[in-house]
């Protein structure tokens, strides 16, 4: 490569922050500050620009009233697209090199504000052409708490270091406001140091270690290593490695914790975990492994999987020096292959029946086995008695087990499992002749033993929850009930108008009873289903309201194992019926991350409930349309959301088994998650399409301003979805809606006034107007209202597919020429409602069919 990594950084620095000399929201320290160590500072780098001056390149230190904005990144490595915004550098003539500032790799749904150990802190030692790889997370602030474009990271006047969303809420702290702080330090062993005035620590990132240690760090007693969830999801997971008064121990689970590794080093006492170039130590003298060379560039790691290693950069990348923990068999690690992955040979999948005709346990990701499986339907105390023991053969939890009590009856064994609820599983080991129970609350990765050599047997009988079959009558009762209604025909022939009026007042009871037999026999295997006693719980009784819509009011909830939810009740029962069959067996069915994830459903009589995942930032509109929170949406996050929008519609059209036309895109109908991922959420009016049709007849349907100009010949393809996908992106682009009756009346129809400014080559004035951000990009937003212009289009086959737009939007394809700007839009007339089913103007012009899908608005 022409430039390596640290290269990179340091022109960044200097033409970046150094041009904004004078702005707090880049703070530059003067080497004449009173309260800064001059050892800080390094001598001039010839690679910086040429007014770059005496001022230090390499930033190690922060002054107070100090801002940096998440708004400026750059990819740093393109195998998992990770990206950084620097805040303070750190390089070292004869150590790694440190940088601290907002960190994202893969999807990038969320930053880290992390410190990152990178090699080669000499940059004019580098030999020619090396390829420097991306540097390594070794410490972050909000791993359980990612943020999203636009977090601020703030040093107070008060020496508080603050890190806040875009929209001003706190999300971590350092809790040091009034402790003398005069500033921030990087030091040269990668530590974050707020110091006062006699250049003492009030505050080290040291005393909070993550899953990683660096030479000069210190794992004292009392404080732990915690594994992240996998290499995407940055939240503390389940492995943890501390000091013990005997030695070290690694464990997993936290009721009660699980030791899977322990070494006993000398004498018992508080002790402390050193990291050295030279090794690992207890309390600075004991070793516990020694390296055989030193080397400059080192770090430890504790993974998700339950592995300990050490890395070190050996010809350009970071390779394991020392494994530890290493096992000769890989899935002797509490976590290879995630909860109730089952690790055989080092593949992994999940628990599955003999009969193979009952799905008990799905892939949480299908292209990341070793995440590990989760339960179709989780284990409830309330339905207890439809516990039943799921048997594997050769599979085992051992070593992770607890204390397995001795056992010479296997029946046995699996009956104290069935009466514990906090039992999860039976494990049953058979060795030298003699039978061991083993009873474990929690389940890690399991081990299929089969393929090994081994010396004892152990069978596993996994705890799953069945959902109660509705029976058949036994043989020879259907003879007997002929019998007795051919004998009674007469009889009921004369109180044929009272059966009728009978029937009459409890159709709704029996067609609520029908509807939850055939819901139990068309959807196995599909979402959760939930008892309507736990949604009342999870949302305090349906007290906290998110919206309501034109099926149902939708419910904050958070289930009982911490994860939030919108809780959607169906209001209308008449569509409910068909609707909720559609939604649970087709939604439930698809998943992509651009879609609202259904999570699961209620059942109970006349009830219809849909728990699907909740998004803390709402609908788009209120993030486009509303002007009284003062925020707005910069032009990457707007640019983003677009993109998620698009790639949603794609699939829903071209990559699910039937073609599924959304029919209501609109931004109340795209939802926004903590980090503005923006998601496609209500698929009330959707219809499904089969891939040999080309377009379909349906009534009216969809919400004015938004609705494609072949509505009114009722002959209607996914095209629509591209019309109103057209509208939405405008809507977004312009900060605007598409019918604005506050707006002079010139200028009242958004599609209308697209039309005069194109015209006009003026299209800069319709840029919205309330973002500084949006027109500084003026010309990028220009460009893309020419895709929305593409997606406008009057014929139907002049308009993109979705996946065409996603690849204008990767870069890939460009927008198609000779647009028209002659665009449809309904009259309505000012004041006036559309008749039919109302909500900001829905048209439902008939009763939707058993296709029309139920989704949360």
């Amino acid at each position: 490569m022409g430039i390596n990594y640290v290269h990179f950084l340091v022109i960044l620095f200097s033409s970046y922050h150094l041009v904004n000399a004078q702005d707090a929201s880049y703070p530059v320290s003067n080497i004449s500050s009173p309260w800064i160590n001059p050892s800080d500072h390094f001598r001039y780098s010839p690679f910086a620009p040429s007014y770059v001056g005496a001022l230090d390149v390499h930033y190690p230190v922060a002054n107070l009233s100090s801002l940096w904005v998440n708004n400026l990144s750059h990819y740093v490595n393109s195998d998992d697209k990770s990206m950084l915004m620097p805040i303070l550098l750190r390089t070292s003539t004869r150590n790694a090199g440190f940088v601290c500032g907002f960190y994202c790799n893969y999807e990038c749904d969320g930053y880290m504000f992390a410190v990152l150990i990178f090699p080669y802190g000499n940059i004019e030692a580098l030999p020619n052409d090396s390829v420097v790889e991306f540097p390594k997370v070794v410490w972050s602030a909000n791993r359980n708490n990612v943020v999203g474009a636009n977090a601020t990271l703030q040093l107070t006047g008060e020496g508080d270091l603050i890190l806040k969303e875009a929209n001003g809420s706190v999300v971590w702290s350092t809790n040091t406001s009034g402790e003398s702080v005069v500033g921030l330090r990087l030091t040269k062993t990668g530590n974050l140091i707020l110091f006062d005035s006699n250049n003492t620590s009030v505050w080290q990132s040291f005393d909070h270690p993550t899953d990683s240690l660096i030479p000069g760090q210190t794992l004292v007693s009392g404080q732990k290593m915690i594994a992240s969830v996998s290499e995407k999801n940055w939240s503390e997971g389940f492995i943890s490695f501390y000091a013990t008064s005997e030695g070290i121990a690694a464990c997993v689970g936290t009721t009660p914790p699980l030791t899977y590794f322990f070494r006993l080093v000398g004498n018992t006492g508080s002790k402390n975990v050193s990291f050295s170039k030279r090794g690992l130590f207890l309390s600075s003298d004991e070793p516990i492994w020694e390296f055989p060379t030193a080397s400059f560039a080192r770090y430890m790691k504790l993974e998700p999987t339950g592995q300990l290693r050490f890395y070190e950069w050996i010809k350009n990348s970071w390779r394991a020096l020392l494994i530890p923990l290493q096992r000769d068999v890989d899935c002797l690690y509490p976590m290879t292959c995630g909860k109730y992955g089952i690790c055989s040979n080092g593949q992994c999948s999940c628990p599955k029946p003999a009969d193979g005709e009952t799905s008990y346990f799905r892939q949480i990701s299908y292209n990341e086995p070793h995440l590990g499986c989760s339960e179709i339907t989780p284990l409830s105390r309330e339905a207890s008695h439809y516990h039943s023991l799921l048997e594997l053969k050769e599979t085992t939890s051992f070593p992770f087990a607890p204390k397995c009590d001795a056992s010479t009856d296997i029946e046995s064994c699996k009956r104290a499992c069935l009466k514990n609820y906090s039992c999860k599983a039976a494990v049953f080991l058979t060795a030298e002749g003699n039978g061991f129970c083993c009873l474990p609350s929690e389940i890690f990765s399991l081990m299929n033993i089969e393929v090994y050599s081994t010396s004892f047997s152990s069978t596993t009988f996994l705890k799953v929850q069945n959902v109660p079959k509705i029976e058949s009558p036994p043989a020879g009762t259907i003879s007997k009930i002929s019998v007795i209604l051919l004998l009674s025909l007469g009889a009921f022939l004369c109180l044929f108008l009272a059966v009728i009026a009978c029937y009459s007042l409890s159709l709704g009871f029996k067609d609520a009873k029908e509807d939850e037999k055939d819901y139990l026999h068309q959807v196995p295997g599909m979402p959760t289903r939930f008892s309507h006693e736990m949604l009342v719980v999870a949302t305090k009784n349906f007290s906290q309201e998110l919206g309501k819509g034109g099926f149902g009011s939708v419910f904050k909830g958070i289930l009982s194992d911490g994860t939030k939810v919108a809780v959607k009740c169906l209001d209308v029962f008449c569509q409910a019926k068909n609707s909720f069959l559609a939604e649970v067996e087709t939604i439930g069915g698809i998943h992509h991350m651009n879609l609202v994830r259904l999570v699961g459903y209620c059942v109970k009589k006349s009830k219809r409930l849909l728990v699907y995942e909740y998004m803390c930032n709402g609908s788009l509109d209120k993030w486009i349309f509303d002007r009284s929170s003062g925020l707005a949406l910069d032009w990457q996050t707007r640019r983003k959301i677009i993109l998620n929008i698009a790639r949603g519609l794609a699939y829903l059209h071209e990559e699910c088994q039937k073609k599924i036309v959304h029919l209501d895109i609109k931004p109340q109908n795209i939802l926004l998650d903590e980090n503005f991922n923006a998601k496609v959420s209500d698929f009330g009016l959707s219809k499904l399409i089969d891939r040999d049709q080309s377009q379909v007849v349906t009534t009216l349907r969809g919400t004015l301003g938004y609705l494609a100009p072949e509505w009114f010949s009722s002959a209607i393809t996914e095209k629509v979805d591209v019309y109103s996908f057209g509208v939405v992106t405008l809507e977004i682009l312009c900060g605007r809606k598409n019918l604005d009756r506050s707006q002079p009346e010139g200028d009242m129809h958004l599609l209308c006034l697209f039309k005069q400014r194109a015209e006009e080559d003026q299209l800069l004035d319709l840029v919205d107007k309330n973002s500084e951000d949006m027109q500084a990009h003026g010309a990028e937003v220009v460009e893309m209202m020419r895709l929305a212009a593409w997606c406008l289009q009057g014929e139907v086959t002049k308009r993109p597919s979705m996946s065409m737009v996603v690849k204008v939007l990767e870069g890939v394809i460009n927008v198609e020429g000779n647009l028209e700007y002659n665009f449809f839009y309904p009259a309505v007339p000012i004041g006036t409602e559309a008749a039919g089913h109302r909500e900001n103007n829905v048209i439902i012009a008939s009763p939707l069919l058993p296709s029309v899908l139920s989704g949360p608005r």
